[in-house]
């Protein structure tokens, strides 16, 4: 490691440095240790290949012209022996036939001589941060093989791992937990995963989707309806509820549940007992209730749009699942396994994902969370030519996507905003990130949703 860097500057990346030229060698040298790259440099090809052997490098930086073998033959036989990493070649300036040989031959990329250090900086950063990505690439592909308690909560963020935990702690009680999450974040796949590490993992487990089912219909589906009760009920029905008896009731998108239909439920869940429609007596169930909702429902409560009795019954516990775009490198984790699901559905041999499509997938935004991922990847895979997914493959929306940020302004005294403006933007940028829910928007700002309702009356009064 080089001690002229500060240990603020000091990197884990290595450069290798091939030139005959040591002049060029110390020069190239003291640009990169100032940027806090270690260093390594060889006078020759033959002496670079073997270094390659016993040290870890991350980029080489090789000229052209030297005696012996060439940097474009150096660069094939690195493209060879150690395809991870990426080469940049120096060659003189115009020489355009060269640099399109060294590309030909695996090169990452290329500068021309005379160097400019800035130049070169910048291409050796970008260079260092594709084998940065190449091997996080590597290694989720290596964690494909999911098992253990959670083979499909995939993704190894310190996010998902405390998700897993709570999984682990809350599985064994009866108590009712809410499990709450932007829509597509995989609440009905947490709900599956209580169940099967319950001790009610040996009996049925019954998914029902509140919002699918009309206000009409959703009593006799939970409950079960007596023959003749209404005009199709040509046959007792026994409902949901007995169908998960001795298991597990997952009630999803509770938060649509109609209001008559929540009175109803609470009833039943505190008295462990329920009357099919047109029925008349009352049966006894046993069954735990996981319910789950994308809606903010202490609002819906304040609006008296849920009832707060209900609320406090099913959220004895709460588990909050994390978007996709707060999940890190979990998003090409889940597409790699995508991928292969998809692929093997196919008959396709595609098993990898571009640079490029790699850093779109990271940068955008993923409002539809993992379905949308999942969605996004089958498409990628029917639509690629290639054994990798490119960016051509991915959606316009994703291929175009420009992270968003928020603006304070420049140095200019009369560009800067108020801090009353500030925050109110900030608040907008939250908002917007959290597709609305003022209670997680609030959490994030560290506020009370009391605090955060006022800032938001001031600014429509404002308006």
């Amino acid at each position: 490691m080089n001690e002229n860097a500060s240990p603020d500057e000091k990197s884990s990346e290595t450069i290798m440095i091939v030139d005959d030229d040591k002049s060029m060698c110390d020069l190239v040298q003291a640009a990169l240790v100032l940027s806090g790259f270690d260093t390594l440099v060889c006078q020759n090809a033959n002496q670079a290949i073997e270094r390659l052997h016993e040290r870890n490098v991350d980029v080489v930086l090789t000229d052209v012209r030297m005696p012996g073998t060439s940097g474009l033959e150096l660069c094939r036989q690195i493209h060879a022996l150690r395809p991870d990493i990426p080469v940049v070649v120096m060659t003189a300036f115009g020489n355009l036939e060269t640099a399109v040989e060294a590309i030909r031959g695996g090169a990452y990329d290329f500068v021309t001589k005379p160097v400019e250090m800035q130049v070169l900086r910048m291409v050796i950063q970008r260079a260092a941060q594709h084998r940065s990505l190449s091997e996080q690439i590597r290694l989720l592909a290596e964690n494909q093989e999911h098992s253990g308690d959670f083979p499909d909560l995939i993704g190894q963020s310190e996010v998902m791992d405390h998700l897993r935990d709570q999984i682990r702690r809350v599985s064994p009680s009866d108590a009712p937990i809410l499990i709450t999450g932007e829509s597509g974040t995989g609440k009905e796949v947490v709900a599956k995963s209580i169940h099967r590490l319950s001790g009610r993992s040996d009996q049925p487990f019954v998914a029902v989707n509140c919002a699918a089912i009309s206000e009409s219909l959703i009593e006799s589906e939970l409950f079960g309806h007596a023959k003749g009760s209404f005009t199709d009920a040509r046959t007792d029905r026994k409902g949901l509820f007995l169908e998960a008896q001795g298991g597990t009731l997952f009630l999803d998108e509770i938060g649509d549940m109609p209001m008559s239909m929540q009175v109803k439920l609470l009833r039943a869940l505190e008295e462990s007992r329920l009357r099919p429609v047109g029925g008349d007596r009352e049966i006894e169930f046993d069954v735990r209730v996981l319910a789950a909702t994308n809606r903010d429902l202490e609002s819906a409560v304040e609006s008296g749009d849920f009832r707060q009795d209900l609320f406090f019954r099913i959220n004895v516990i709460q588990l909050s699942l994390p978007p996709l775009r707060s999940r890190g490198t979990d998003v090409l984790e889940l597409a790699l396994h995508s991928i292969e699901r998809f692929a093997k559905q196919a008959g396709k041999q595609v098993s990898g994902i571009s640079k490029p499509a790699v850093e779109k997938l990271l940068s955008y935004r993923w409002p539809g969370n993992v379905r949308e991922l999942r969605n996004v990847m089958q498409r990628a895979v029917a639509l690629t030519q290639y054994d990798s997914i490119t960016i051509e493959d991915l959606p316009e929306k994703v291929r175009e996507h420009q992270p968003s940020t928020v603006f304070i302004g420049g140095d200019d005294p009369s560009e800067l905003m108020s801090l009353e403006d500030l925050e109110e933007r900030y608040i907008e940028h939250v908002l917007q990130a959290v597709e609305g829910n003022r209670t997680q928007a609030a959490k994030i700002l560290g506020v009370d949703r009391k605090t955060l309702y006022r800032k938001l009356k001031r600014k429509d009064d404002e308006d």
